[in-house]
């Protein structure tokens, strides 16, 4: 008889324990920081050769308040979850979304005879498609937080197509991960990388679009294989019996739905366009954040990113409204829920003009998608005591996935008071003293991967580690460049992994999936994406690269 796997909850508190435990026996240290502007934004920076031992601080009860501390520390994702919860709710509540993917299914339907499409296969041609523009997301600004919100959508879209919830996580998701790890503009990661090794900006790009090609190509066709093995018999999904959950939901018969168009709908309609047209004028002159002013590749001025962003602020946003208006007229035309649907769309597009021209955070996006839960209860005619029971119902259905993003933070919270983390960095770099140019770069990318299971937030370990690994670069004869690549490698593939992400907690717990599931699911594939990224450093050391 098989024993019960224990309840996520069980595993992620297991996994704090044993950070606790850490702590009495690993010495205490840190490293000396300094302040240091990077790309005009401050950063705090390892001072050189400055670490020392300090006395450690064992946890103990702590283990207790590390709850608490998790839920300050991720306050923003965690309210970010429970208000993008509560929003779609009310719109499920429409039945727009489910009307939306009966009529997307029925479209496919249409053209898969269509010879090449059927050849190929018109699933695998959506699937490629959607996972190519997350993917192109994580590599240009970097998103993470925000495909909690398209799980909500894609999960149920997925089953609906005869596949389960992992695929449905896996275009998202690992798509976003895929394009994070293999970056080619994230200010987040390569950014703060290379402004605090002190090379150019974005430099190296050429390689790097070739390792993300790489990336994709591996990845995109590891989902593809798993996503048509479940087509073909739905039974042998991990998550078979858990997305019944979503069958659920999906079963209702969407063609007794009573197509209709409240006049309040069209009030909705006016304001909303009103509320974007001001908009268009008040944020015309935003920048797109990636937009560079001085770039060499090779001895060149690159441009081409700068001309985008030249482009961005004068067009996106009046265009985005004309297109609105004109969308939004037919779709009241047709039905209310047609008018629902094209919210969600255009709260997608202003999703990726806030993010990518103003710098949006979770604060913005969930505000975002709160506004469109609301215009939808609204549209819908809806009572104001609807629509909070309603919200309200959303947030308690997704109250556990909010929660458990609280908990996995305690587990850094609890090595950061034990006073650890230095000393585990400091003793991997101490690692790789005597090694050739291809070793050093390998124990580099081996120790970033450690460390991400740790420290899964970018920003901060490139700002943790780069002002130690840059200039040992230099010490060994190897590029800095090269380096910063190990450091993207290593920051990328496992937080598909890691239980210590409160985005990858979030993501599974919005789909339902339980981590231990997970877990023994991508196992195998992230070890194959770390051999895949081991051999794409082997180039940045032993050949003559543009940028390197």
């Amino acid at each position: 008889m098989l024993k019960k796997v224990p309840h996520t909850y069980v595993i992620v508190f297991a996994i704090l324990v044993v950070a606790a435990i850490t702590t009495w026996f690993v010495p205490g240290g840190e490293y000396d920081r300094q302040t240091v502007i990077v790309d005009g934004s401050s950063r705090n920076v390892i001072v050189d050769n400055s670490f020392h031992y300090i006395e450690n601080q064992p946890q103990t009860w702590q283990i207790f308040s590390a709850f608490f501390e998790g839920f300050v520390d991720k306050a923003d994702i965690i309210v970010f979850i429970l208000m993008i919860g509560g929003a779609f709710w009310i719109m499920n509540k429409s039945r727009a979304i489910d009307i939306g993917i009966f009529a997307f299914l029925g479209l496919t339907k249409k053209i898969e005879h269509w010879k090449l499409l059927k050849l190929i296969g018109v699933n695998n041609v959506i699937l490629v498609l959607i996972m190519t523009m997350f993917s192109v997301f994580g590599a240009v600004f970097g998103m993470s937080e925000e495909t909690i919100a398209f799980i909500i959508i894609l999960v149920p879209l997925a089953i609906s197509m005869g596949y389960d919830s992992i695929t449905g996580v896996s275009i998202v998701f690992v798509a976003a991960g895929l394009g994070f790890a293999g970056a080619v503009l994230n200010p987040f990661t390569i950014g703060i990388a290379q402004g605090l090794s002190d090379i150019p900006l974005f430099s190296g790009m050429e390689y790097r679009i070739f390792c993300w090609f790489v990336i994709n190509i591996v990845g995109f066709s590891f989902i593809l294989s798993y996503a048509n093995r479940i087509k073909r018999n739905p039974e042998k999904s991990p998550t078979y019996q858990i997305d019944d959950y979503w069958r659920s939901r999906n079963s209702e018969d969407v063609e007794d739905v009573k197509y209709f168009t409240p006049k309040i709908a069209w009030g909705v309609y006016a304001v909303t366009l009103i509320a974007l047209i001001l908009f268009s004028v008040d944020f015309s002159n935003g920048q797109l954040n990636l937009s560079i002013t001085e770039l060499e590749i090779g001895g060149k001025p690159y441009t081409g990113i700068h001309l985008f962003g030249a482009f961005w602020p004068f067009y996106i946003l009046p265009a985005s409204t004309i297109l609105f208006a004109i969308l939004g007229f037919f779709s009241l035309r047709k039905s209310v829920h047609f008018f629902i649907l094209n919210l969600l769309l255009f709260t997608i597009i202003f999703l990726i003009v806030g993010v990518m021209g103003y710098g949006w955070y979770v604060m913005e996006i969930a505000t975002l998608f709160f506004v469109m839960g609301l215009l939808s209860g609204i549209s819908m005619n809806y009572s104001a005591d609807n629509i909070v029971k309603y919200f309200l119902d959303g947030v308690k259905d997704i109250l556990s996935a909010a929660m458990i993003v609280g908990l996995a933070g305690g587990i850094i919270f609890i090595l950061q008071e034990g006073k650890v983390i230095d000393t585990i960095l400091h003793s991997l770099s101490q690692s790789m003293d005597g090694m050739g140019k291809i070793g050093s770069v390998e124990t580099m990318y081996l120790i970033q991967n450690f460390i991400n299971i740790i420290i899964p937030s970018g920003s901060a370990k490139a700002a943790l580690t780069m002002p130690i690994m840059a200039p040992f670069s230099d010490v060994i004869g190897i590029s800095r460049q090269a380096t910063v690549m190990a450091f993207q490698f290593g920051d990328g593939f496992t937080n598909m992994l890691t239980p210590t992400s409160g985005v990858l907690i979030g993501v599974l717990g919005v789909a339902r999936i339980p981590y231990d599931i997970w877990a023994k699911w991508i196992f195998k594939f992230i070890v194959g994406l770390i051999i895949l990224g081991g051999l794409l450093l082997i180039p940045t050391v032993m050949m003559d690269l543009n940028g390197f």
